[in-house]
């Protein structure tokens, strides 16, 4: 196990999206966001509902020590009442961009 992540987030607009993405880059809370442009229908149950949304994905390299600033400023910049924010653990990656991923978010590389 490594102490780097990879967060998925959906957004419900490309604007928010990009405004999420580049508050965490800004802060060193993320080396690196990815905004997949073709909107993804997203089905779920909301309030006793079932409902569908088209919305966008966000896929966030960060460190676990990132982690709870980087949920923070989501919660804070997102519209939902409850976001998605799950964090999935890399296992391994290739040295010299776990290096970089690092160095980005500002911390000292671990792999």
């Amino acid at each position: 196990m490594t102490g780097f992540l990879v967060i998925l987030v959906t957004c419900g607009t490309k604007r928010e999206a990009r405004e999420i993405a580049n508050s965490l880059v800004h802060r060193r809370l993320a080396a690196c966001v990815n905004i997949l442009s073709s909107r993804l229908e997203s089905i779920y149950r909301w309030k006793g509902r079932i409902n569908s949304a088209k919305e966008y994905l966000l896929v966030i390299k960060t460190t676990r020590r990132r982690f709870a600033a980087l949920r923070r400023e989501i919660e804070r910049l997102h519209s939902y009442d409850v976001p998605e924010i799950i964090a999935l653990p890399i296992t391994a990656g290739s040295p010299k961009y776990l290096h970089w991923l690092a160095e980005s978010v500002g911390g000292k590389p671990r792999a």
